[in-house]
């Protein structure tokens, strides 16, 4: 029997899929339909694959695979980066746009093939319309990119296969197939572009902050990878241990993550970074500010923490409690989106970087506060983090950053913006940290009518709604209506979607802003 609030979350991506390439209309919008009704079909085989316990891997078991939005993503975003930087004349984002798309369809059918190929008995109506599906992209693709660009596709497609078969067996139960498809995907392009820069330095194309940003999320995963391995054979929770970690984790820093930036950057990293963060006395501010903020988020989590020990029975943080720390980020991203969005990207990254670090030290238990971590963040935990790792913090600094991150600033317009355009970098403020919050407080403090098949209340995502529209940010301009019908469907995806929605909402939200 066919889930209903799956049915709905469905038509919302096919709503948004339509809504983009109504304006965007070209030889890849064909694909991307192609690839959304496959993905829709094969969406249910792995739904059946989790309630049978039939997937060869354990993924996230209180959510729905999530395969059709989540391959919509990164196709999308790439056709629409196609499109700014088409408009903007930039020809090497052009081809870089159309890379991003051709390397989402082909990680997002290779990721439906798997799905196909171990349900039993065999389904043939869907293996046709994948057959039909790849067809379109592969026929596409052969004459859209140039040699160099296929072998970098399947390079994107080979490190996605190994890095799978690698994450989800050490961390089960922390992904859908389809966040899966969307953060392990976003890793291998990372990786490959990072690989592709180091070795042609010269040619390459970047600023250092974009090379910072590379450098950072690879190494810390590397960082991650080496210490799994190396824990397999030790005690993780012994000083000894402990020990060995800050040394190693000093020695890969200064030994290979600091070489590898001097390489891309040409200078020297401590100095440049120093040098980038204390440029201007608005930079300086801005430090001071953010500095109190997190002192202010670790004051919450001390104080719920204490609130949990002086009662008798078991505590838990309440939603409203957890949205602290989205009015927290919000009143981050909002000054730097505004006087500085530099160093909002460089801030971003190191802030990645620590979460993640801390993480590694809270997950191995590595002394003196790894088990002050693992009780401290017991509290804050959700459905959602049902696998060994907690990473609903980190996704919410993901979903606020990677609008900043991911667009080409080169191909912006040059002077003032307005309308959608303007709104590009606040897509993650504006859908996580405004509607997703508001739409969690009003739902759970006054909602009473409820979304059919789910737990989110119509007047949460009203609120949600309204919020956006009349933001003081957006003008009023002959794009409102598309603002209003982008906020709209976004409020509608977080009201049906069981995937983690801070990270698929902003990623949604940017692409109708771009297009």
């Amino acid at each position: 029997m066919l889930n209903k609030p799956v049915l709905v979350e469905s038509l919302i991506v096919f709503s948004i899929v339509l809504c983009v390439h109504a304006v965007v209309w070209d030889r890849y919008s064909w694909c991307a339909v192609a690839l959304a009704i496959q993905a829709f079909y094969v969406q249910f085989k792995w739904d059946r694959l989790l309630q049978q316990g039939g997937a060869v891997f354990q993924f996230r078991t209180t959510a729905n695979s999530g395969l059709l939005p989540a391959s919509m993503v990164i196709p999308l975003l790439g056709i629409a980066m196609k499109e700014r930087c088409e408009a903007a004349g930039i020809v090497y984002f052009e081809r870089f746009g159309i890379v991003v798309a051709s390397t989402g369809m082909l990680v997002a059918l290779f990721l439906s093939v798997i799905a196909v190929g171990i349900t039993k008995p065999v389904p043939t109506n869907t293996c046709i319309l994948t057959g039909v599906a790849g067809s379109i992209i592969i026929y596409t693709m052969k004459h859209s990119l140039t040699v160099s660009e296929v072998i970098e596709v399947l390079e994107v497609l080979l490190i996605f296969v190994y890095l799978s078969m690698i994450l989800l067996y050490l961390l089960p139960r922390c992904f859908t197939p389809g966040e899966a498809l969307l953060v392990l995907g976003g890793i291998s392009f990372v990786l490959n572009q990072l690989i592709k820069r180091s070795l042609n330095v010269i040619e390459g194309r970047g600023e250092p902050i974009d090379f910072f940003l590379l450098v950072a999320v690879i190494g810390v995963i590397i960082l991650g990878l080496f210490f799994t391995v190396l824990f397999i054979f030790m005690d993780s929770g012994t000083w000894i241990s402990s020990m060995f970690f800050h040394m190693m984790t000093a020695v890969l820093g200064l030994g290979v993550i600091m070489p590898w930036l001097y390489r891309l950057i040409r200078r020297n990293p401590l100095f440049w970074l120093l040098q980038f963060l204390f440029q201007t006395q608005t930079r300086v501010y801005l430090l001071v500010y953010w500095t109190f903020l997190a002192a202010s988020a670790c004051g919450i989590v001390f104080y719920q923490n204490a609130k949990r020990s002086s009662e008798s029975k078991k505590h838990q943080a309440s939603t409203i409690t957890r949205k602290y720390f989205h009015f927290i980020v919000v009143a981050t991203y909002v000054p730097g989106l505004i006087y500085d969005l530099q160093l909002l990207h460089v801030a971003a990254v190191l802030c990645l970087a620590v979460f993640i670090f801390l993480e590694y030290i809270r997950y191995f238990r590595i002394k003196p506060f790894g088990q002050t971590l693992r009780y401290l963040l017991s509290l804050f935990l959700d459905e959602r983090d049902s696998g060994p790792l907690i990473l609903t913090h980190i996704y919410l600094l993901l979903g606020m950053s990677l609008p900043v991150w991911l667009f080409p600033r080169s191909c912006a317009p040059k002077g003032a913006l307005s309308g959608a355009g303007a709104l590009v970098p606040y897509a993650g403020v504006l859908a996580v940290g405004v509607g997703d919050t508001m739409a969690s407080v009003f739902g759970s403090t006054m909602g009473e009518i409820k979304w059919p098949g789910t737990k989110k209340t119509f007047e949460g995502t009203m609120t949600a709604i309204f919020i956006l529209i009349f933001d003081s940010n957006v003008n009023l301009n002959s794009s409102y209506a598309w603002i209003l019908v982008s906020v709209s469907l976004v409020s509608l995806l977080e009201a049906y979607t069981t995937q983690i929605d801070n990270l698929l909402l902003p990623l949604y939200l940017q692409i109708m802003f771009m297009v």
